[in-house]
Parts: structure tokens; C-alpha cells; sequence
């Protein structure tokens, strides 16, 4: 086994100097370049801390608790967890994932977490929303992940909905579309608010007055379908921003039975870039991308950052497909999501013949 002793010989530093940078407390008393090389030393040489004398040393078991409301059975779960997985790791962390559907099953997961001595929660919800707090959690570090709380009580990060809703609409507008739809969602919720703002906001900002004619809120299967296809007769809309990837299969189907071309005659852009739609749908379907990554990733560095009580190199975090902002941003954390380029998008006025 690597010792401390053995890594402070190869790095040519002091045994304390080695201690302070593999124990997260060299911020502010070793300089970043030596920090760096000790790191680097150590890894090379194999090192690894011994997590249990270290928990009874620092009263510290390096695990931290992730709780899922209704998230572990969603698609995009595993993207949420990864990132949060994958900074932990990094930071020498172990997570604990668990999943409650009611408040009797989640007090009952917390409980066993605590059991196990975790150093914090992250908590996260199926979808982007307000979110009631148990009690329990009160006096223990926690971060929100694709969540907030009424109080804003604790850290948390979500995707900045209306930038979805404005970039989408955006680039309806830049490819020369005259009437954009949207096609949004009749559940309440924060990503329905966020998305129809920027919607009507990108509109606005283009010079022209939104159409409520052109907004057609749905929720799934036949109905939706109906609703969308009477939207093509009534209103015959050339562009169509969906509230997500799964709505923008009724713009698919609805043109597919008048002869109409997506990418041709029609524009579509969707959110999520779920795999199923954004990557089956001919042509596939241009998308905002949900940064279900990022926000478990951000998340696990801002709770470890309250747990140690010192700052994170964030400077070492990895190349992402959304940027995700400094630890020291306000909460709610909104994190600018990225449009992902396909092909059901035209180019601009001579496509739209029809």
C-alpha cells in the first residue's frame, strides 16, 4: 500500500504538504502547481486513502445520500446520476442512490440513508419543480437537482426554461418560419411556464405579436394527436417549437398524413434529445438538450463544497455539452442548455414552398 510518506519522498514535499492536498485542505496553504503535482504523484503511484480510518478521524464516511422522487424509472435518470456519481468519485466520495414514489416510502429511504452515516443529500424530482422538503433533511447539507423549494431554502439547479423556449423559438425565426407554433403542455408546470415565456418573448423580440391561436397545449395519445391536426387545418403553421421531443411525434404524424416534408416544408424543434424521438424520427429531429449531466454533476460539487467548507477547482471539471455555471451562483442554478443540431429544421425562405 502507497503511503503518504512514500508519495512526500517522490514529490519531493513535506509528509503535512501531502496530507493537507489528499484531505481537500491545501486550498489557501499550498501553492496550486504543488497541490497539483502531489495529486498527480499520488495517482500515479496508486494511492489509495483508507476510507475508514479517515471516517473515524474526521467523524466524516465520504458518502453522500442521493434521494429520487419519482426520477430512478425516467429515462433521463441515468445522465442525473452519472454526473453526480462521477464528481464524487473524483472528489472521494461514494454515492447511495435511492427512490421513494410517496412521502412514506422517501421518509422511509432517508432513514436508512442516515443509518448508513451519510455527509449530505442531493434530492431530486421526476421533473423540473417545486418541491416540498422533509423536515429530516432540514439540518443536513443539501442540494436540489432539477428542483427548488418555495423558500429557496437550499442550493439547487435546474435548466433556465426560458432560454429553452426563447433559443428554439430563435431558431424557428432565423430559418425564415412566418407562423410558429407551439406545441406545449397542459400539465402545470415550471417547465411549461418557462418554455411558453420564451416562446412569446423570442416572438416578441423578433418584432412580431404572438398568435394564441398558435399555441395548442396538450397532454398524450389520440387527443393530442386531434388537437395538433386541427392546428395544421385551422391555423397552417410553418414552424413548431415543442415542448418536448415526444410532442413533436403528433407534428411528425399530422404532416406525414397531409404531404407535407419535415425539414422541407415544415420546421420542427423538440427538447430533451430523448434517444427514442430524437434519434428514430425521419428526419431526425433538432432538440434542445436537457443537461441531466450537468445538474447532478454541479450538485455534487456545491454539496461537497458545503460539507468541506472550501472551495472546488472548477477548473478541473470535464468538457460538457451545457456550460454549467461557477459553484457560487445564486440559487435556483440555471444552467443554458444546448441546441443540438439534426435535420427537421429548413433553411430559410426558398424551403418553404409549398
Amino acid at each position: 500500500m502507497t503511503t503518504m510518506k512514500q508519495i512526500a519522498q517522490a514529490a519531493g514535499v513535506s509528509v503535512s504538504s501531502v496530507s493537507l492536498v489528499l484531505n481537500g485542505h491545501d486550498a489557501g496553504r499550498i501553492k496550486p502547481a504543488v497541490a497539483e503535482r502531489i495529486r498527480q504523484t499520488a495517482r500515479q503511484m496508486g494511492y489509495q486513502p483508507n476510507a475508514l480510518a479517515r471516517s473515524l478521524r474526521t467523524n466524516k464516511t465520504r458518502m453522500i445520500g442521493f434521494i429520487s422522487v419519482q426520477v430512478a424509472t425516467t429515462p433521463y435518470a441515468g445522465g442525473m446520476i452519472q454526473g453526480a456519481q462521477d464528481a464524487l468519485s473524483e472528489l472521494g466520495y461514494m454515492l447511495l442512490t435511492v427512490s421513494g414514489d410517496d412521502a412514506t416510502a422517501i421518509e422511509s429511504e432517508i432513514r436508512a440513508l442516515k443509518r448508513y452515516g451519510v455527509d449530505g443529500f442531493l434530492y431530486s424530482a421526476m421533473s423540473n419543480r417545486v418541491v416540498d422538503i422533509p423536515d429530516s433533511l432540514a439540518e443536513f447539507p443539501l442540494v436540489l437537482v432539477d428542483a427548488t423549494d418555495e423558500t429557496n431554502r437550499f442550493p439547487s439547479v435546474e435548466p433556465d426554461e426560458l432560454r429553452i423556449g426563447y433559443d428554439a423559438t430563435t431558431r424557428l425565426v432565423e430559418a425564415g418560419c412566418e407562423r410558429i407554433a407551439y406545441i406545449g403542455c397542459t400539465e402545470p408546470m415550471i417547465a411549461q411556464t418557462g418554455r411558453l415565456s420564451g416562446y412569446r418573448q423570442a416572438l416578441e423580440d423578433a418584432g412580431r405579436t404572438p398568435n394564441e391561436r398558435l399555441i395548442c397545449d396538450v397532454l398524450n395519445n389520440g387527443p393530442a394527436l386531434q388537437a395538433v391536426e386541427h392546428l395544421f387545418d385551422a391555423e397552417q403553421p410553418d414552424g413548431f417549437f415543442c415542448f418536448n421531443d415526444a410532442r413533436a411525434w403528433y407534428v411528425y404524424e399530422s404532416a406525414a398524413r397531409r404531404g407535407l416534408t419535415i425539414g422541407h416544408d415544415l420546421s420542427v424543434v423538440g427538447v430533451d434529445n430523448h434517444r427514442v424521438f430524437a434519434e428514430t424520427l425521419d428526419p431526425e429531429l433538432t432538440t434542445i438538450e436537457l443537461p441531466h449531466y450537468e445538474m447532478g454533476y454541479w450538485a455534487a460539487n456545491k454539496l461537497v463544497s458545503q460539507i468541506e467548507k472550501r472551495p472546488i477547482n472548477e477548473d478541473a471539471w470535464p468538457h460538457t455539452t451545457a456550460m454549467m455555471p461557477p459553484l457560487n451562483t445564486p440559487s435556483p442554478v440555471r444552467i443554458h442548455c444546448t441546441l443540438i443540431e439534426k435535420g427537421s429544421v429548413a433553411t430559410r425562405r426558398a424551403s418553404h414552398s409549398k
